[in-house]
């Protein structure tokens, strides 16, 4: 496939299908369905009791779509490399104008100090990739946006890969079969993120 063939369109089939792009070192544009595949059920979320404290705190103020560039550079800007291209950045980008790609953000003393991204399609939110500045930031977005998730009704919070991090919230391995599954009644809903009224 290639790489100026990376549409919204195409990225929009790739995710009804299992499948999500990362962009690699040469430059080329890669298509990942894992299997095992990491998803974090909305109803065994799990969230220690200090991160709720922070939660409650009100030291991070939450907000949704609104440093959606700002918040896929801070993601691609991490030490450890990052597979966010700048092609993979403008087309999500693109996909945020549709209304189909979302950050939620977290501020204190209104500077963004961490957050995350990812599709929404119908009933199911792909996960992409999430950032912090500050200690918990990238946590309390989390848990915000599955609040967001359970409020509008999504059936599938799908993070890809199981890493340790996400194991500590209740994210399991189902095999591909059954991720495909879930995904296909994921799509059956009709449910937006952000409201209209709110948008």
């Amino acid at each position: 496939m290639r790489n100026d063939a990376l549409t919204p369109d195409l990225l929009i089939s790739a995710y009804a299908q299992g499948a999500f792009p990362m962009g690699m070192e040469d430059g080329r544009i890669a298509w990942f369905s894992p299997d095992p595949r990491a998803i974090l059920p909305l109803d065994a979320f799990h969230a220690s009791k200090t991160l709720m404290q922070t939660v409650r705190s009100g030291r991070f103020e939450l907000r949704v779509n609104g440093a959606f560039r700002r918040v896929m550079e801070a993601c691609a800007d991490r030490r450890e490399g990052t597979w966010i291209s700048d092609q993979i950045l403008d087309v999500y980008c693109e996909l945020h104008e549709y209304g189909l790609a979302h950050s939620v953000e977290a501020y204190r003393d209104n500077e963004l100090v961490g957050g995350l991204y990812g599709v929404a399609l119908r009933g199911a939110f792909f996960g992409e990739s999430m950032f912090h500045r500050q200690r918990d930031a990238s946590k309390v977005a989390l848990v915000g946006l599955v609040h967001l998730m359970r409020r509008q009704g999504f059936a599938l919070l799908d993070v890809q890969f199981q890493t340790p991090h996400l194991k500590r919230f209740g994210t399991i391995e189902i095999t591909r079969e059954a991720y495909l599954d879930r995904l296909e009644q994921a799509l059956q809903l009709e449910c937006s993120l952000v409201p209209e009224d709110e948008g």
